[in-house]
Order: structure tokens, then C-alpha cells, then sequence
């Protein structure tokens, strides 16, 4: 029975690629221990960012907007702080593509089905006073 004889690299020259490979990797995308380092600016930004975006939606209130316009401002302040501390603060903007749509897909379709669940309620509410009033 012939045995295939395999040739292994010396132990030196594996040890020497895999720590080369990993220096190049902690030096990419971090040190090796602490995962990936942002820099502080990027997150002082984010939070005056998020401070600017807080007194924008106090001054809705101060200007004493009203209707629709009040509700869709309010609205929109608060989902861009949402977004700057899910995306910066949580590290989301630097996952993976599937993880991202897991964290972002499913509140949205929890959105969608609330709003045809509330089509359908002020359609069942309109039904019965029209029925009642007859």
C-alpha cells in the first residue's frame, strides 16, 4: 500500500505567515483584542449632531408649530437621532449587510402592518356610524 508523503513548511515559516497575516489584520481593522477603533471625532460629532437635532425639535415647541407640520417635524427629528445612535453609537454602519437588514427590515415591516392595521380600523369605525346612523 503506498502511503502519499506530505511536506509541511517548517514550523517557523507557518508561525511567521499567520502572525504577518494577523498584524495586517489588527492594523486594518484594529488591534486584535479591542475589535475596530473609530476616532473620538467621529463620535463628538455625532453628538453635537444629535444636540442640534435636539434643540430643532425643542424649538417645534417653542415656535408653537401646530398640525401636521408640528407632528411631521417631530417625527423627523426623532427618527434622524434614532438613525445617528443606531448607526454610530451601536456600530451598525459597520456590520455586515444581512445583520443590518435583520436590525432595519423588521421594525419597518412592524411599521407597514400598524398603518393597515389603522387603514382598517378607521375603515371599521366609518362602517359603523354610517350603519348606526341609518
Amino acid at each position: 500500500m503506498d502511503q502519499a508523503v506530505v511536506q509541511h513548511p517548517p514550523a517557523d515559516a507557518a508561525h511567521a505567515s499567520s502572525t504577518h497575516a494577523s498584524s495586517t489584520h489588527a492594523a486594518t481593522h484594529g488591534s486584535a483584542e479591542g475589535g475596530q477603533q473609530h476616532p473620538i471625532r467621529l463620535y463628538l460629532w455625532i453628538w453635537t449632531l444629535l444636540f442640534v437635532l435636539s434643540a430643532c425639535s425643542y424649538m417645534v415647541d417653542y415656535f408653537q408649530l401646530h398640525g401636521a407640520l408640528r407632528w411631521t417635524l417631530i417625527l423627523l427629528f426623532m427618527l434622524l437621532k434614532a438613525g445617528f445612535i443606531v448607526s454610530i453609537f451601536m456600530h451598525v454602519a459597520w456590520e455586515r449587510l444581512a445583520l443590518k437588514l435583520v436590525i432595519l427590515v423588521t421594525p419597518l415591516t412592524l411599521l407597514v402592518l400598524i398603518g393597515l392595521m389603522a387603514i382598517e380600523g378607521d375603515y371599521t369605525f366609518l362602517t359603523r356610524i354610517a350603519s348606526f346612523v341609518r
